[in-house]
């Protein structure tokens, strides 16, 4: 069964595209794509509701805070610290991080990501509305706080590998 990613408005993919891309161009191109300069840098009572229509920095902090704002939509638990702390632990920050010498490297399921989460358990925790890419920042991290939400209460309770 193949899983359908939800389509997101033009100007949205494109902002996220030149956000991603690291240019900075996301917040020039915005009145290229229908928003004017104010409006843009001020999200309105609307927008500031839904993760999809805010634009989020391509960092660890903007990654983190996306995911807050997916995990409040869905009720998963978890604070900006606890997070931080786990990611720190995890990957040092590095969204390409894999860990290819463990127990679950040597089964040929190496933890991938932010937040080191192994292919099933991402598959099993992933979270309507994120990526299906296991790399994607906010997927890695939105899916690893619904795993440890199911196991320990909030990824806040998590202080060593889990």
């Amino acid at each position: 069964m193949s899983a359908r990613r939800p389509s997101r408005s033009r100007a949205a993919r494109l902002v996220r595209t030149l956000a991603v891309s690291g240019t900075g161009a996301a917040i020039l191109a915005l009145p290229l794509i229908g928003a004017s300069g104010a409006s843009a840098a001020t999200p309105t009572a609307a927008t500031a509701t839904t993760a999809s229509t805010v634009a989020y920095p391509n960092t660890l902090d903007g990654w983190i805070r996306e995911s807050l704002a997916v995990m409040a939509q869905k009720g998963i638990p978890g604070t900006y610290n606890g997070i931080h702390r786990n990611v720190m632990r995890e990957s040092s920050g590095n969204p390409l991080a894999i860990n290819n010498w463990d127990s679950n490297a040597a089964a040929g399921i190496p933890s991938k990501g932010l937040l080191q989460v192994i292919q099933p358990t991402f598959n099993a925790y992933h979270v309507a509305g994120t990526s299906f890419d296991i790399y994607d920042p906010v997927a890695n991290i939105t899916a690893a706080c619904n795993y440890a939400a199911a196991r320990y209460g909030s990824i806040d309770n998590v202080n060593s590998a889990y």
